[in-house]
Order: structure tokens, then sequence, then C-alpha cells
């Protein structure tokens, strides 16, 4: 301890008079500065390193909880108490704020459908249970939307469509994009709010063909379909927020980057015992094999 105090303050004093003050010799002084680490503080700061190099690789979007995962996995034991610590002595914070906020939209008899998901956000298998929504993204010159199918199995999603107006078509090329990657079978529930566009006769249509049941939240209740709203918040929070997206292309590119690269193939889920949908969905499936 008396050599540190000599270390961190050698700029100020001469090291000959504090080594008299603090009666420690030089030559114990300098012997303590070429000292090789021990393995125990070699260990931590191997620790240390990596919990920064796995958060900066996690484009900051990963707290402790997730970081020890990938450390442990990666052969580096640590719990999520310590890789806590060693972040905030770093001074490094996960992207963290304010989720999704949720705007109800206009509510009308036509075409609402019965509440069938009943807040189960639960499925034995793929393709069993989507939710749908509808969500906006700020960008330099106002705002684009996004809609997204998820399957609630694997919180995987499953159908996306981005566009600088909110139409119909919107949610029907999200569901034509589920369609076409999926196997759809008899059964299969698609939950969504009552906004004017889920309740439009062409989109109805869609899933008539299809042969998929509707669901609806009931009127003005958001939690109704809760499930989709994290995910939503986990977005904007983790790359939304951290871009200064100009338009609606560069939003496109945000948007699909943290989706198709990030999201589904590589972000840890709390579901999903914390491995990622695309994985969670690979196991299930060899299971089965």
């Amino acid at each position: 301890m008396k050599y540190a105090y000599v270390e961190s303050n050698k700029e100020e004093y001469s090291i000959a008079k504090m080594c008299r003050w603090l009666s420690v010799s030089r030559s114990g002084y300098y012997k303590w500065l070429n000292r090789t680490p021990s393995a125990r503080a070699q260990r931590k700061l191997l620790v240390e390193k990596a919990v920064v190099t796995v958060f900066k690789q996690f484009k900051e979007r990963y707290g402790a909880p997730r970081l020890v995962v990938e450390l442990n996995e990666a052969g580096i034991p640590c719990s999520a108490n310590h890789v806590a610590q060693l972040l905030a002595k770093n001074g490094l914070k996960a992207r963290n704020g304010k989720g999704y906020k949720y705007f109800p939209s206009p509510n009308a008899s036509n075409y609402v459908s019965d509440n069938l998901l009943a807040r189960d956000f639960t499925a034995s298998k793929p393709n069993e249970k989507w939710v749908s929504d509808i969500t906006y993204i700020k960008i330099e010159k106002g705002f684009v939307y996004l809609a997204v199918i998820m399957d609630l199995f694997s919180r995987k999603i499953i159908g996306w469509s981005l566009d600088a107006t909110m139409t119909n078509q919107l949610i029907m090329d999200a569901f034509e994009m589920a369609v076409a990657s999926r196997k759809v079978e008899p059964g299969l529930i698609l939950h969504s709010d009552r906004g004017v566009q889920y309740r439009s006769g062409e989109y109805q249509r869609l899933l008539l063909t299809e042969g998929i049941q509707p669901s609806m939240s009931r009127k003005g209740n958001c939690w109704d379909n809760a499930a989709m709203e994290p995910f939503f918040g986990r977005m904007k929070v983790e790359s939304i927020y951290a871009e200064n997206l100009a338009n609606k292309q560069e939003a496109l590119s945000c948007v699909f980057e943290y989706i198709e690269m990030f999201y589904n193939s590589v972000r840890r889920h709390s579901a999903n015992d914390q491995v990622s949908p695309n994985a969670f969905e690979g196991a299930y499936y060899e299971n089965c094999a």
C-alpha cells in the first residue's frame, strides 16, 4: 500500500522524500514497481479485458447477465456481480431507456375478432401462435413505420415491413414475408390490436385464405398484446436511439441489421433459456428429427 502511494504521487514529490516519510526503502519500491503480476492479478486483468471486448462486440447492447453467458461459453468463468463491477469500473453501461410507448389505435366494430390469445404468450411449437404490431421510428424529417410479426414459440421475428406511411400494405407485406418463410398449420393464431389496418378487409382476407385464426386485443387494452412491446423497446434502445437516422433507407438498413443479423441470429433471449431465436428453433427441430 505504501509503495502504491509513492507511485501515485511521484509527479508531485520526489521518490526519495516519500520513501523517508513512509519509512520504506527506495530499493524496495523499485523492486515492487518491477514485480511480475501474480497469476490472480493476470486473471483479473484477462477477465476485465474480455468484458470490455465482448461489450463492444455486441455494440453495447448486453448488460451483465447476457455478458456472463457469452463469457462462460468462451471459457472465461465469471459471475454477474463481477461483470457488473467491471462494467462500472470502465464507465460502461448497456443501452437502456424507456420502452416502447403504446398509442391505442382507433377502434371500430368492423372485422373485430375475439381475443383468442387471452394473454397466453407461450407456445409448444413453432407456427402455433404469432403476434403482430406496428411502431414508429423517428428520422430527420418525420417518421417511418415498422410492422412486425413474431412467433411466440421462439420470439423470432418472422415477417417485417418498413415504409413511410402506415397503410394496409405495410402489414400485408410483413404478413407475406412471414407466410413465405414459415409453414402455416391449421389452428395457427395471429394476434394483433384493433388498429384500422388489422381490421381492413384486405388483410382479413389474407388470413382467411391461409386458414389462420385472427385474434385481437380487447378495446383499449394494450396488455393483451404485451409480448410485442418488449421487442420494440429493446430494438429502439439497442439500435434505433443510438443512430441518427436521416431517411427511410438508413432506417431500413438499421432495422435489417438489428432483426436479421443480431436479434434473430445472435441476441440471447430470456424466454429461450438465453439462446437466440434461431438457435432455440434449431434445437427444437433437432429433437423432433
